[in-house]
């Protein structure tokens, strides 16, 4: 199949997949007589492998990794269990800090008395020094 069926099939938009053999995380496909990039079933499956492995946030090198891993049938599934606990400990720890800075601003917000720009709050708030938590 033309890229662009690759692309519908597999819910990647066909420059990034471009962008994925560039970078080698898909290998060069075949190519027809008339020079077109001609993808098979197999292509189609790492394509979305690799989506969804973005759309859980893993990096592309994590996601490298994890096609290394998921090539070789013999091995355990410990070391892609290691990296998804290590993965999901960055996303709970920038959820934690997501969450700060929601608390930070939203006690800013609710600190604004709507006065004029020279003593609105939210602008002397950004002016001061970050708190520095324990």
């Amino acid at each position: 199949m033309k890229i662009s069926k690759a692309a519908t099939a597999s819910g990647c938009h066909l420059e990034t997949i471009r962008y994925y053999e560039r970078i080698g995380l898909m290998p060069c496909p075949e190519r027809s007589g008339s020079g077109y990039r001609s993808y098979e079933h197999a292509d189609v499956e790492r394509l979305r492998f690799i989506t969804r492995g973005r759309d859980l946030g893993f990096s592309l090198e994590e996601i490298r990794s994890l096609l290394r891993l998921a090539q070789d049938p013999d091995l355990s599934c410990g070391e892609v269990d290691q990296l998804a606990r290590k993965h999901l400990g960055d996303i709970q720890a920038r959820l934690a800090d997501l969450q700060r800075m929601a608390s930070e601003l939203a006690r800013t917000i609710g600190a604004c008395h709507g006065d004029e720009r020279g003593t609105c709050t939210i602008l002397e708030t950004l002016r001061q020094p970050a708190a520095i938590e324990p």
